[in-house]
């Protein structure tokens, strides 16, 4: 029996050019055949402005602190993923070796670092982690109709939507096997509870697909639900194995909360200011499946009466053309929404930053202050 190997180093794509090849290649081995509440930091000691670095901010930093424990990860991503039905490692592997930053795990490594854990319950965390995202990420390209991600054929277009969402769910039961493997109730509970809230979150967004009067709130409640939460949960699972107090669990959460809340808010401005070669996936995507993000509700509520009958048309489907898109696009630019989305992102940012204040410093904290950093400067 043949087996085929994928390798694929995030390095090469978000580290500078000495640091390629150096950072946790992921080898896939295919065979043949707690609510959406956003919590605010406690007043911090030690507070890091965003913004003010004196280069370009990168993923650097995190990668090089994470890159040993992500080479453990890796391995488990690889055992875990293999089954006795060749397709499930074959879609999966699509998907996971596909260039991702595997932020995630890099945060539940990170955090485990930055709270002095010395154990390897986290490891597997971590897959479990990477497991529930690309689960997730597998059932909203069905949903969406989707056909690019990270510059490559979605699973769904390749295999089919009924392939899709099965090898999902099979990354999902992983996921719970995983977890119960770290022997913690309340890192189950975490886990599981964000699962779930993410479901709720796809949920909401689809209820309010097409709908222009979706509110900022529910908008943010959206977003916090279906980012936000594994983000928070992936921080959070770190503090919890480690035996650390309720307060350092909880800025980790905080922390965790608001970096997937601005990470989010770049990506809804980005659909609109990017192209499909920097962004992965097809640009303007979500103006076209009718999404209404935050520069869309921004824009709509500043706008003329015309401006606002183009957006109803728009997000009911009745002009999706690229010349629409760019009229769409010029419109958030003129009413200020595309800029005031991004200072929104950073002002979570700031407060992921700010969460971080009771740790020590070291290079743990700066390399999650520097992760932030990086997450709301990807639109620049």
């Amino acid at each position: 029996m043949s087996v085929t190997f994928i390798l694929r180093s995030i390095g090469a794509l978000f580290a500078p050019s000495g640091l390629t090849g150096k950072l946790f290649p992921l080898a896939i081995c295919i065979l043949p055949g707690q609510g959406t509440h956003i919590m605010t930091a406690p007043a911090p000691g030690n507070v890091h402005p965003i913004g003010r670095a004196k280069s370009a901010p990168s993923l650097a930093p995190i990668m090089n602190l994470v890159a040993d424990g992500m080479n453990q990860v890796n391995a488990v991503i690889l055992d875990r993923m293999q089954s006795r039905i060749p397709l499930i490692p074959e879609l999966a592997g699509h998907l996971i070796a596909g260039g991702g930053k595997r932020l995630r795990p890099m945060l539940t490594l990170a955090c485990a670092d930055l709270v002095g854990y010395a154990g390897s319950r986290h490891y597997k965390l971590a897959a479990a982690v990477e497991f529930i995202h690309t689960a997730t990420l597998l059932h909203d390209d069905v949903v969406d109709g989707s056909g690019l991600r990270r510059g490559r054929k979605t699973a769904n277009i390749i295999w089919g939507n009924s392939a899709s969402v099965l090898v999902g769910d099979f990354l999902f039961s992983r996921s719970f096997e995983l977890m119960v493997e770290a022997e913690s109730l309340k890192v189950l509970k975490i886990l599981a509870n964000a699962s779930a809230v993410i479901a709720e979150g796809e949920v909401n967004q689809l209820t309010a697909q097409r709908k222009i009067d979706t509110s900022e709130d529910q908008y943010l409640d959206i977003i916090g639900a279906k980012t936000a939460a594994l983000f928070a949960a992936a921080c959070r699972i770190s503090a919890v194995v480690a035996d650390r107090d309720e307060r350092e669990e909880q800025a980790l959460d905080v922390y965790g909360r608001n970096l997937g809340i601005a990470f989010q808010l770049i990506d809804d401005a980005i659909d609109y200011e990017s192209d499909g070669a920097t962004m992965g996936k097809d640009a303007g995507d979500d103006f076209r499946d009718g999404k209404v993000t935050l520069p869309v509700i921004l824009a709509y509520a500043r706008g003329s009466d015309e401006d606002r009958a183009f957006w109803k048309a728009a997000i009911a489907g009745h002009k999706i053309s690229d010349d629409d898109l760019t009229h769409a696009t010029g419109l958030l630019r003129r009413t200020g929404a595309i800029a005031d989305t991004l200072a929104r992102a950073r002002h979570y940012g700031q407060r992921a930053i700010d969460a971080l204040g009771m740790f020590d410093n070291g290079k743990a904290k700066a390399a999650l202050t520097e992760a932030v950093e990086f997450a709301t400067i990807r639109a620049y």
